[in-house]
């Protein structure tokens, strides 16, 4: 057991957790398949002379030393002020950065190709996530739920690589003018009652609305989850930002894009047709914005900025090598293809009109959101060419874009993912008595956000993973399984 005296630990800003080989808790046995990515696997392992940006918002910290034992952070201070136990592993990780394991707010275990069309990806999704260092994710809606719920046990027991998965259930909707396909439409309020009950029951956590549905369904959908404990996300249209924060929405995904409190031609229940046009043209200085931000923070919503809303705008960057090498050939070639029309002058069957005005217009959004008090997550929304755990990390970058600093945009990818989640008190930052989900990137990331790509090996529960064996793994799946 480490011991230091309160007098000593104070002089050396060093926070340590007290715990002896017999207290560590157990971890499960990681089948063969499992250890075959694992590069760190001890007992205990002392991370040295690496800078830290710990997600609770607080300043980056240099040359310190983080201790794990079994799968706790148990020390961490500044390097030479932290005693290592004898016995641990000792990775000296100069030139390299520790952040939080990454927690992904919009992740879906299915992918949308640019053909739009579906495919589950149990296989490939869950190791993309975790070489990129997302270990813990929200699949918000699902396709295919029981097979996400029977993944999510496999990973639990230690049988397959993934990170942490909190359950939503189906797309729910109201019958309406347009047919989506994989979505449950709840013909009344009962329907939506005994929908929500299913889900609870099979062990859903999250609910999730979409574009087309009445606020008569919408207010029974929320009521019956709240009564078992589940929480309500959406991504809204026919209802807009303030109505649903009124309703009792929980959580608001993809930002400024689906908000349609700003549209004069919205109607009750309706998605306006208009709305790009309306949000294309709308000053940000408008007054009705901060009213927007007064109502959710003011009931405690939460907003969810997707790398996805990138993919939809003209004059941003295509798919990179990293993501290429992931995607089946053919999926690349319609990306690039996709990539190509959406640069037109022109694009040809351009379904999100005047992305090229209002995807900045989103960006500015989530800072203002936040300086009025808000609490943001980042996920990616899997399709096109913002894959999983790639698409988490670009989520930095394009904070950094929008005005935050990086600390800032790691504690929304982190710390803030994990208050939304309410697992708070075990994960999103890099402090003492945490769960020992890390990822360790090359290079400097306080001076240089991309600096995010660079996972090089990926802790869960105190494991570590081997961020290039797991990418290996996946080469050219995306698009296959």
């Amino acid at each position: 057991m480490i011991r230091f005296s309160a007098q000593l630990r104070a002089a050396l800003g060093v926070q340590v957790l007290l715990v002896s080989a017999a207290a560590a808790q157990a971890r499960p046995s990681p089948s063969a398949e499992v250890r075959s990515y694992l590069s760190v696997d001890a007992p205990v392992v002392a991370l040295v002379n690496v800078d830290v940006v710990d997600g609770t918002g607080g300043p980056g910290k240099r040359r310190q030393t983080v201790v794990i034992s079994a799968d706790r952070i148990t020390a961490v201070g500044a390097a030479g002020s932290v005693a290592i136990p004898a016995g641990a592993r000792v990775l000296d990780l100069a030139g390299h950065t520790v952040i939080p394991g990454i927690v992904g707010m919009h992740d879906h275990m299915f992918y949308t190709t640019p053909a739009f069309t579906s495919v589950q990806s149990n296989y490939s999704f869950p190791r993309l996530y975790l070489a990129s260092g997302v270990t813990t994710v929200r699949t918000t809606g699902s396709n295919a739920p029981y097979t996400e719920l029977t993944l999510k046990a496999g990973i639990e027991r230690g049988e397959v690589p993934g990170p942490r998965i909190h359950i939503t259930g189906p797309y729910l909707i109201s019958p309406g003018p347009t047919r989506y396909e994989g979505m449950y439409e709840l013909k009344d309020e009962a329907a939506a009652r005994r929908v929500v009950r299913h889900w609870a029951e099979e062990g859903a956590e999250w609910i999730k609305v979409y574009t087309q549905i009445t606020r008569p369904i919408f207010a029974a959908v929320v009521d019956e989850a709240h009564k078992h404990g589940l929480r309500v996300t959406g991504h809204l249209c026919s209802i807009s930002f303030t109505e649903a924060v009124e309703l009792g929405i929980d959580n608001i995904e993809h930002g400024f894009r689906t908000n349609s409190d700003y549209d004069p031609a919205k109607a009750p229940d309706r998605c306006p047709p208009g709305n790009f046009e309306a949000l294309a043209a709308l000053d940000l200085g408008d007054s009705r914005i901060a009213a927007t931000f007064r109502a959710m923070v003011a009931k405690g919503v939460a907003m969810t900025t997707t790398t996805v809303n990138e993919q939809l705008a003209p004059g941003r960057p295509g798919p990179d090598a990293r993501t290429l090498d992931a995607m089946a050939p053919w999926i690349g070639e319609q990306e690039t293809k996709r990539r190509a029309n959406l640069d037109l002058p022109k694009p040809i069957g351009e379904i999100y009109p005047r992305m090229r005005e209002i995807y900045p217009k989103s960006l500015r959004y989530e800072r203002e959101f936040v300086k009025a008090g808000g609490l943001l997550g980042a996920g990616v929304d899997p399709a096109f060419a913002a894959l999983p755990g790639f698409g988490n990390q670009r989520a930095l970058e394009l904070l950094v874009e929008g005005g935050f600093s990086v600390v800032e945009g790691v504690q929304v990818m982190t710390g803030n993912g994990a208050r939304m989640l309410r697992v708070d008190r075990d994960l999103g930052t890099v402090e003492v008595g945490k769960i020992a989900d890390l990822v360790v990137l090359r290079g400097d990331l306080l001076a240089d956000p991309s600096v995010i790509r660079n996972a090089v090996t990926v802790f869960k529960g105190g494991l570590g993973f081997d961020s290039g064996k797991l990418l290996a793994a996946v080469k050219g799946q995306v698009g296959v399984r």
